[in-house]
């Protein structure tokens, strides 16, 4: 048995995962992760800020030092969304592989797609439709495990970069929650084709949808078992977006089920995943706890074959 970590970099939150690998298969593992921020202020000048660098760098390392405790033989790393778009980008990379001796590969919108949806299907047989909700993009991919991915699109509207764009006060305006709705609303309906509506199966991931199912369950500690395969019926969504966005970051902190790091930034997840939902008609999606992080991996272990 060997034992594979993980690393995402993702534009709000930094994920990392540990695996024990038997016969190429995922047998056991273990998630954590770190609110890093990446993406913070790039919509002002379009580069990670020396915070963000320090920060992530600071994550980076102790992430790598505790692959290294669990007795990980390799650890790879992946940067999403906000790597794709800052104009420092490499010389972040560039720094990480220098101080830390690790590489980082900047995946495309595409790639993104295609390892979430590799990572939320196992184990499903129907055609499904993924949504991927992240920090600074969305990804929609369809397919099944038969066929594979049939059709794909990546979205620059992400939880992160829309609180940026849209929302300056708090609690939220509704005057600023109605813009914020009708750009979704029209990136949607620019973005995709026919073949993305009317889905009989949806699927969510990303940390906007598994918070809200925590939320939902009103977890006071946060159970994977419990996330993975829960439900989220498009009422629920309406239901705790009209009873957040009346709240201030500090009352919001308190929510049971949401991770007081994220509390600044999931209004802006919920309106997007509403705006989905209401724009495909969506009433109900299953919400998988799989995502990128065992798809990179699944797609790393094919390779390997």
């Amino acid at each position: 048995m060997q034992k594979i970590a993980v690393i995402d970099i993702g534009t709000n939150s930094m994920r990392y995962m540990i695996s024990e690998i038997e016969q190429n298969k995922i047998v056991k593992c273990y998630k954590t992760l770190k609110t890093t921020r990446i993406g913070e202020g790039m919509q002002q000048k379009g580069e990670i800020s020396s915070q963000a660098f320090d920060r992530n760098l600071k994550a980076l390392k102790e992430f790598k030092e505790q692959a290294e405790k669990q007795g990980a033989k390799e650890i790879i790393v992946f940067g999403t969304s906000a790597l794709r778009d800052a104009k420092n980008a490499k010389e972040f990379i560039s720094i990480v592989q220098r101080k830390l001796n690790l590489s980082i590969e900047i995946l495309t919108g595409e790639q993104e797609a295609r390892i979430g949806f590799q990572g939320a299907i196992e184990g499903v047989l129907e055609d499904v439709l993924v949504i991927d909700i992240g920090g600074g993009s969305t990804e929609f991919i369809y397919g099944n495990q038969k066929k594979g991915i049939l059709g794909m699109t990546s979205l620059n509207i992400g939880a992160l970069r829309m609180k940026e764009i849209y929302i300056y006060h708090d609690p939220v305006k509704e005057e600023e929650l109605l813009i914020l709705k009708q750009r979704i609303k029209e990136t949607l309906q620019e973005g995709l084709s026919q073949s993305f509506y009317n889905m009989s199966s949806v699927m969510g991931i990303g940390g906007t949808i598994t918070t809200l199912s925590s939320i939902k369950q009103n977890m006071k500690e946060y159970d994977s078992k419990k996330i993975h395969h829960s439900k989220l019926l498009i009422q629920d969504v309406r239901n705790i977006l009209k009873r957040l966005k009346v709240l201030n970051l500090e009352q919001r902190k308190k929510i049971v089920g949401l991770q007081p790091s994220r509390a600044d930034i999931i209004i802006a997840g919920i309106v997007i995943l509403l705006e989905i939902m209401e724009t495909l008609k969506i009433e109900e999606l299953l919400v998988s706890e799989k995502d990128t992080l065992e798809g990179m991996l699944l797609f790393k272990l094919r390779m390997k074959k």
